[in-house]
C-alpha cells in the first residue's frame, strides 16, 4: 500500500447469519457434520443478511471523508470492521497509522471500571504505555470535564458524560486516524463546540472517517463523501454531490405516506390570529456600506430547469425568480434589501396539501437558511386541481452574504411536514453570485441597529 494512503478497503463484505429460533442455531451447529458423513447435502438452518457487500475505496493520508447513509446501510458495520472490532466476511482492510475510535455509545469501556481505570485501559488498548498515560492523564481529566465522578464506575454515568471521556481519550492518544460514529450526537452544546475545535485541529494533518446523519456537518467538516445503500457504495466524490444523491435516495424510499390522504375533515381548527406588528430597523451604517466598494452586489441568474431533480413527477417546478416590491425580476441584488422569491409549479394530480418551499445554500451545499409554506398554511391548506398551477411568495430581506456563490434549490411536496411525498426537487435551480462584501467573517451579517464605543 502506498505510503500516501491511510485506510485501503478492498472488496469488503460482512455476513451475519440469522436464526428464526434458538434450536435453529444448535441444528447448525451439529447437524451439517452429520448430513455430510452420511453423503447427504448438508441442510443450511439460517438466514444470511450482508451488512456490507464487496465495499472498497481508499481514503488518503490527511483527508476527512463522510460516510452517509440510511439506517442499515452498514456505516457502522463499516467503521467497526476498520477499526478492528469486527471481523470481515471476505475482503481486506489496510491500515496506515495509529487508530482512534469513538463508536456506539460507551463501547470499549468497562461499566464495572472507574473514569480513571478506563482511560488506562483505552490509553494500553490504543498504544500508551502506563507513563504516556500518566503524563496526560490531567489533560484528559479536563477535557472530560466530569469532576469527581471521574473516580467512579462508569456505569453511574449519563449519556453526555460517556461521550465526554470517550472523546478526551481520544484527543489524547496521538492518533493518525480518527474514526467517529455519531459521536456528537448527544452531549450539551459547549462540549460539543469544544469537540468540534479539536477536530478541526486534527483535521489539519490526521485522517478522519466521519459518519453522520448531519449532512450539513458533513458539508462542512469532509473533503469527500461516500454514500452507502444495503451494504454497498452507490456513491462517492464531493460531499455536495454525494448528499444530493443521500437525499434524492432517502425522499424516493419514502413517498408512500399517509400525510398526504389527510381529509378536510381532520384539518384543526385555526387557532387565534398570532400576527404581531414588528417594528423595522436598517442598519445604521447601511447608507455609509452602499456608497462604499463594500456594497453587498449580487448577481442573479437564470432559473435552470434542467439541473439535477427527482420527484414523483405529480407537479413540476416551470419558475424560480426573485423579484422587487413592484413584482419585476431582478438580475441584481444588494444584501439588506427586501426580495420576493416567487416559485411557480404546475399541478398534474389532484393535491389536498400542497407544500412549496426552498433552500438558500452557500457553495459548501450548507443550508444558509431554509422556508416553506407548511406552517402558514397548516390550518387552512390550499387544495390544488390536476392542470392548474399554484404561486409560492416568499417576501423577505435578503441576509447580507460574504463573498461567493449561492444557489436555491425549491421544491414541492404533499402532506405535513414530518411526512410528505416529494413531487419535484430541484438542486440548485437559481444561482446568485456575490461580488462584494462588508462581511468578513461567519456566514451571513446582520443589520446592526446601533453601536457604541464609550470611554469612562
Amino acid at each position: 500500500m502506498s505510503s500516501e494512503i491511510a485506510i485501503k478497503v478492498e472488496r469488503l463484505s460482512k455476513c451475519y447469519q440469522i436464526y428464526d429460533q434458538p434450536r435453529d442455531r444448535l441444528k447448525q451447529f451439529v447437524l451439517p457434520r452429520v448430513q455430510r458423513m452420511v453423503g447427504l447435502q448438508p441442510k443450511q438452518y439460517f438466514r444470511e443478511f450482508w451488512a456490507l457487500r464487496d465495499v472498497s475505496f481508499e481514503v488518503k493520508k490527511g483527508e476527512t471523508v463522510g460516510i452517509i447513509g440510511r439506517n442499515g446501510s452498514g456505516k457502522s458495520t463499516l467503521l467497526q470492521t476498520i477499526c478492528g472490532t469486527l471481523n470481515p466476511t471476505s475482503g481486506s482492510i489496510q491500515t496506515n497509522g495509529r487508530i482512534a475510535a469513538l463508536l456506539e455509545l460507551g463501547s470499549g469501556f468497562n461499566p464495572e471500571f472507574t473514569g480513571r481505570e478506563n482511560v488506562y485501559m483505552n490509553g494500553t488498548v490504543l498504544g500508551l504505555s502506563k507513563e504516556e498515560i500518566d503524563q496526560r492523564f490531567d489533560d484528559i481529566a479536563a477535557f472530560a470535564d466530569i469532576g469527581e465522578f471521574i473516580e467512579q464506575p462508569v456505569k453511574t454515568y449519563s449519556s453526555g458524560m460517556m461521550v465526554r471521556l470517550a472523546f478526551a481519550v481520544v484527543a489524547y492518544v496521538d492518533a493518525d486516524i480518527l474514526v467517529v460514529d455519531e459521536a456528537l450526537a448527544v452531549g450539551d452544546a459547549f462540549f460539543v463546540q469544544k469537540c468540534m475545535r479539536f477536530l478541526r485541529n486534527f483535521m489539519k494533518s490526521g485522517t478522519v472517517l466521519f459518519v453522520s446523519h448531519d449532512t450539513s456537518a458533513v458539508v462542512n467538516l469532509c473533503n469527500s463523501g461516500i454514500l452507502l445503500s444495503r451494504g454497498q457504495v452507490i456513491d462517492s466524490g464531493s460531499p455536495k454531490r454525494v448528499i444530493e444523491h443521500y437525499l434524492e435516495d432517502l425522499y424516493e424510499s419514502s413517498q408512500d405516506i399517509d400525510g398526504v390522504s389527510i381529509s378536510e375533515s381532520k384539518i384543526e381548527p385555526e387557532p387565534g390570529d398570532q400576527t404581531t406588528n414588528v417594528e423595522e430597523y436598517r442598519d445604521m451604517r447601511e447608507s455609509m456600506i452602499n456608497s462604499s466598494t463594500l456594497r453587498n452586489d449580487i448577481e442573479v441568474f437564470r432559473f435552470d430547469p434542467e439541473q439535477a431533480s427527482f420527484g414523483t413527477g405529480d407537479a413540476k417546478i416551470i419558475s424560480v425568480r426573485l423579484l422587487d416590491k413592484e413584482d419585476m425580476p431582478l438580475s441584481w441584488i444588494v444584501g439588506g434589501e427586501d426580495v420576493i422569491l416567487e416559485i411557480r409549479c404546475a399541478i398534474h394530480k389532484d393535491m389536498l396539501r400542497p407544500i412549496i418551499g426552498f433552500q438558500f445554500k452557500d457553495r459548501l451545499g450548507q443550508n444558509i437558511f431554509v422556508d416553506n409554506t407548511y406552517l402558514t398554511y397548516q390550518y387552512k391548506p390550499v387544495a390544488a386541481e390536476a392542470g392548474t398551477e399554484l404561486r409560492a411568495r416568499f417576501e423577505f430581506r435578503l441576509p447580507v452574504l460574504p463573498s461567493g456563490d449561492y444557489s436555491i434549490s425549491p421544491a414541492i411536496a404533499e402532506g405535513t411536514q414530518e411526512q410528505h411525498v416529494q413531487h419535484h426537487w430541484i438542486h440548485d435551480a437559481l444561482v446568485v453570485r456575490v461580488h462584494t462584501s462588508s462581511v468578513c467573517m461567519g456566514l451571513i451579517g446582520l443589520p446592526i441597529k446601533n453601536i457604541s464605543l464609550e470611554k469612562k
